[in-house]
């Protein structure tokens, strides 16, 4: 059968660098650094006291109508990571004026993604049986369906009436990679006219700083947070927790053109592997980044040399980084050197299950305005021995230059891979 070509007609953002999709793109070329002390916990005793939140959100701009104590209610009944999909997924619909038309609403999905779901509201639940154990359990009917991962999901196919394929995907850091890959090959195939994807995660609280600080995988650079997250650089010392939701909807080019729809970009290909090597450690030589890539270069029918930008996993972690050079080199070899670099998460911390659609958007607005976003945070001497520095890693200014295509890459613990590519719409 003949696949559809998939473009994408709108976009949702709330990140910890901005409250929609402009802002958070102006402060990404700007260089601006999300990462601040926690406000959602007094975090004063634990070994990192900074991360990158969502400053300056209120549930209310996206959830309510004036006076409408039903919604009141529901807001209650959801997690933060759920609120924050459900902005980003208005921001994004509105955007695209789908819904404006007379759309089947049957042919319109939703694939949305969390890697942990909702800690908040689990770890309040098993805080309040702790103290409560000897009175027997006492859990609020609405725990489960509160916290479980694919419920954002649930929720913003009810909020506007979405009946097509719907559910969630849960890949640890590839987690919304791999929900985008899926509503790309469900749109291709027919099996819908347009998917609403993306990710959202709201991991900052005890659990979920904690438990990155007992695995020494968080960085502890409390003295300057802003400048924690500095991937590619020596002196790193671990990945920048970050939260947030990203939204972007993929429709079937003909459905779009049909409706006059703006288009921002075309999907043209995605690839996953699996590194099988350590639960949480990527492989330091990058087989498994080496394979999903290529697998993704495969599936758009591109050659290496065609790529423009690879917006990188580059968490910031001493292993990680290099590991991820080296698969960039093998696979494109010496157009490595010729392409551009970056890892936006040096600005907008790791977003965990949303941070493959924060840098899928980001590769599609650099397609877009043909800029690159920097690295930030590197410091002139601060290299590592085990880093090719031939690569353009795009380091502290963007950088201007014709941008066809890019990738985005996203490794995840348990050795999940997942690449999606983006190209300039060209008719």
């Amino acid at each position: 059968m003949e696949l559809k070509r998939v473009v994408v007609t709108g976009l949702g953002a709330i990140t910890p660098i901005g409250l929609d999709v402009d802002t958070t793109w102006q402060n990404a070329l700007a260089g601006v650094s999300g990462a601040g002390p926690i406000t959602h916990f007094d975090a004063s005793l634990f070994k990192t006291q900074f991360a990158c939140e969502v400053k300056g959100f209120d549930v209310a701009d996206y959830l309510l109508n004036p006076g409408d104590r039903r919604e009141l209610k529901d807001v209650k009944r959801t997690d933060l990571y759920s609120q924050y999909a459900i902005a980003a997924a208005k921001q994004a619909i509105d955007d695209s004026k789908l819904l404006d038309s007379d759309t089947n609403r049957d042919d319109i999905g939703v694939i949305f993604a969390s890697g942990i779901g909702g800690l908040h509201t689990f770890e309040d639940q098993a805080g309040y049986y702790a103290k409560h154990a000897d009175e027997g359990p006492s859990y609020s009917p609405f725990f489960i369906p509160t916290m479980i991962a694919d419920i954002a999901a649930g929720h913003i196919s009810m909020r506007y009436g979405l009946r097509g394929p719907n559910f969630g995907v849960v890949s640890a850091c590839a987690t919304s990679t791999n929900a985008m890959i899926d509503a790309f090959n469900y749109v291709r195939l027919g099996k819908a006219h347009a998917i609403v994807t993306g990710g959202s995660e709201a991991p900052i609280f005890p659990a979920g700083v904690g438990g990155f600080n007992a695995m020494k995988a968080i960085s502890t650079r409390n003295d300057s947070p802003e400048t924690a997250s500095r991937p590619f650089s020596g002196s790193r010392d671990g990945f920048v927790i970050g939260e947030g939701a990203v939204c972007l909807i993929f429709e079937e080019l003909e459905h779009a053109l049909a409706r006059g729809a703006k288009i921002y970009g075309e999907v043209i290909g995605g690839g996953m592997s699996a590194d099988a090597y350590h639960i949480t450690a990527s492989h330091p030589e990058g087989v498994g980044a080496s394979l999903v890539m290529k697998r993704a270069l495969d599936d758009a029918g591109i050659k290496p040399e065609e790529v423009d930008y690879i917006n990188v996993h580059g968490t910031s972690t001493p292993v990680g980084d290099p590991g991820e050079a080296k698969a960039i080199v093998n696979v494109f070899g010496e157009h490595a050197f010729k392409l551009n670099v970056s890892s936006t998460k040096s600005m907008t911390g790791h977003m965990l299950g949303a941070t493959g659609a924060m840098e899928a958007l980001f590769c599609l607005l650099a397609c877009r305005d043909d800029i690159v976003p920097p690295t930030i945070n590197h410091e002139e001497g601060d290299e590592d021995e085990q880093i090719d520095y031939r690569m353009n890693f795009t380091f502290n200014k963007p950088q201007k230059r014709t941008v066809n295509i890019a990738l985005s890459n996203t490794f995840g613990f348990g050795g999940h891979n997942a690449s999606i590519i983006v190209s300039k719409y060209k008719g």
